[in-house]
């Protein structure tokens, strides 16, 4: 008889999920869409931010503490090289707008695990809502260093809003069919 995961286990397993989803995602993103970056960070197309909500939509928390595990690596290692304040702003802004996003979706719709009570509307709103709060926490953190442009907020709400878009639908169907197939056997 199979004994069940541990509620910290599964925690575990769900950071150590959105880890390797989210980093998978930022090195894809690296090699697909580089020549749509607007400037470092800033792209046309950014599929990690679908990652990002998408993590937190079904992990919650756990999605979250991974978002900012590989985020600190992406912006210390990556992004800002050296630069703490910067690195940390970076990783904030990119795990709490879709955190914040999902608190909202988990009061508004009462998420189910499986993302089968989001709809397309609903999964529209959701993306839309992280494009906008993740760029405007980064673009406040900007602002406060002298260095916020507004250009570059749309770019990074157009970039996350594709992202996002790309990665939910592509999660959304993946979950249907699993759905699909699981009732047929």
């Amino acid at each position: 008889m199979k004994q069940p995961v541990s509620q910290l286990r599964m925690q575990v397993y769900m950071v150590a999920a959105t880890i390797v989803l989210h980093g998978t995602t930022m090195v894809l993103n690296e090699l697909f869409f580089r020549r749509a970056e607007f400037l470092q960070g800033i792209g046309w197309i950014y599929i990690p931010a679908g990652t990002r909500l998408l993590c937190t939509l079904l992990f919650g928390g756990a999605g979250t503490v991974g978002l900012l595990i590989t985020g600190w690596f992406a912006c210390y290692w990556y992004y800002f090289p050296g630069d703490v304040a910067r690195a940390w702003a970076g990783t904030i802004a990119g795990a709490g707008g879709p955190y914040l996003i999902y608190l909202i979706a988990k009061r508004k719709y009462g998420l189910q695990a499986s993302l089968g009570n989001l709809d397309a509307q609903r999964l529209l709103v959701c993306a839309i809502g992280c494009a906008i709060a993740s760029p405007l926490l980064h673009h406040i953190w900007f602002m406060l260093q002298d260095n916020g442009e507004m250009l570059g907020f749309f770019v990074m709400f157009v970039g996350d809003l594709a992202g996002s878009l790309i990665v939910l639908y592509a999660a959304k169907i993946l979950l249907a069919m699993r759905d699909g197939r699981s009732r047929t056997t």
